[in-house]
């Protein structure tokens, strides 16, 4: 079973999600948060495997419920999932680089947040890559200022991970790349992992940003 933190504001939205996880089969609820300190709380006691995660709450907000989650070493196994209305890409992309796994609209069909979920929970980062990059391209394209020289932390990527980041970074999965550069599936893991640790990236997702934030990708003109 996949237990599930479900944390918005609204009681409305988190009766219809727990309602949706309990008739799901392999989902559980592993508690309910109308606030980011509840979320960051009972994470911390039930030690979910995922936690939906709103972006507009009182007090404390998902995205800073989100950075306390993914930055606390005893949570490593806990995955965020942000529940969004794709309002603001601002907020959205902030939760990602937070430490966010994804994100999925408060619009969807119940099969799809279900689907979302047990995506996280695999560790299928990128729920939507070409969703997630269209999100990104708009963002930085207006936010992130020229430069020619690369940010330290590039310098410690090698010449093939930096081959590799710009490929994550177009929404191209660990099998994609391998194909691509001629190289095992595994060894295309393993790659992307380093590149993770190199970056103190938590989850691909973040490394979809700092291909962006870094150029090695590049917005698309408009």
């Amino acid at each position: 079973m996949i237990s599930v933190l479900v944390a918005d504001d609204q009681a409305l939205i988190r009766s219809a999600i727990t309602d949706l996880i309990t008739h799901s089969g392999d989902l559980t609820v592993a508690g309910e948060a109308a606030d980011g300190h509840q979320a960051v709380s009972l994470a911390r006691e039930h030690r979910p495997d995922v936690v939906l995660m709103d972006i507009r709450m009182p007090g404390m907000d998902g995205i800073a419920a989100t950075r306390a989650i993914c930055s606390d070493p005893e949570l490593a196994t806990v995955r965020v999932l942000i529940l969004t209305t794709f309002e603001e890409d601002e907020y959205i992309v902030a939760a990602l680089r937070a430490g966010a796994s994804g994100f999925i609209g408060k619009g969807a069909e119940r099969d799809e947040i279900a689907a979302a979920i047990r995506a996280v929970d695999r560790g299928d980062a990128l729920l939507s890559p070409t969703a997630t990059r269209s999100l990104i391209d708009r963002y930085v394209h207006t936010s992130r200022p020229h430069t020619s020289e690369p940010p330290p932390e590039l310098h410690d990527l090698t010449e093939r991970e930096s081959e590799v980041l710009a490929l994550v970074g177009t929404g191209r999965s660990n099998n994609e790349i391998a194909d691509l550069l001629v190289i095992s599936p595994h060894t295309a893991k393993t790659h992307v992992n380093r590149i993770m640790t190199k970056l103190h990236a938590h989850d691909r997702a973040q490394l979809v940003i700092a291909a962006y934030e870094n150029g090695l990708v590049q917005p698309r003109e408009r």
